[in-house]
């Protein structure tokens, strides 16, 4: 296993132990969407555990370093890529910034909060990716304001077809610390899950929209 797996096994676990990610196949969740799903994750909770939250900084950076070099900015995408993206432009020692879903309605009306300039070279910071729709609202927003979008980083992604497709047609570049096929291959060794779970978790990933409603059906 080379030190990128290790890596992407380790951050898997992380979330798990902490409930950042919680697999419930038996009893799902329901999203904004109306989607039910067997998984939740609020990537928010690594920030209380100051072991991790390292962890995801260091690896993080290194990640961007590695795939993109180093940027003139950070940006995160709010909220929950916002301190994520400062602990990571700190570790690199470059400025900050931050996007909005929208204009702010008040006082400058701003959308991007921090100071960017036009020709910066920037590496957009987002916890978790789903659809990718709000990610790359705020890719489209920076590069409105002029900067040269390197890529994008984010702990976790689902990896959704949607979304894969939606960062290949805006021409940004996404790489993540894990994913959701690691995450349940993880749960599974590590005893979170059983083999039953992992086959409707594995449907779930194929088919998100229609998942479950039969079975699940009051």
């Amino acid at each position: 296993m080379n030190k990128r797996d290790e890596s992407s096994l380790k951050v898997a676990e992380f979330l798990l132990q902490i409930k950042a990610i919680k697999l419930q196949p038996s009893a799902p969740f329901t999203w904004a969407s109306g989607w039910l799903s067997p998984i939740y994750c609020d990537n928010r909770k690594t920030l209380s555990y100051p072991k991790i939250r390292t962890y995801i900084r260091q690896e993080l950076a290194r990640k961007v370093l590695d795939n993109f070099g180093k940027p003139d900015m950070i940006a995160g995408v709010a909220t929950g890529g916002i301190a994520q993206g400062a602990l990571v432009a700190q570790e690199l020692g470059v400025g900050f910034a931050y996007v909005r879903p929208g204009d702010k309605g008040h006082g400058l009306q701003n959308r991007i909060e921090g100071v960017v300039e036009a020709g910066q070279s920037v590496v957009v910071i987002e916890d978790l990716i789903s659809t990718g729709g709000s990610s790359l609202s705020a890719v489209q927003a920076l590069r409105e304001a002029g900067c040269e979008i390197k890529g994008m980083a984010s702990i976790f992604t689902y990896g959704f077809d949607l979304s894969v497709q939606a960062f290949k047609n805006a021409q940004c570049p996404l790489i993540t610390l894990t994913d959701y096929n690691t995450l349940i291959t993880q749960a599974l060794e590590s005893g979170y899950i059983s083999v039953d779970d992992l086959e409707s978790l594995r449907e779930w990933r194929q088919n998100p929209a229609t998942w479950g409603q039969n079975q699940h059906a009051q």
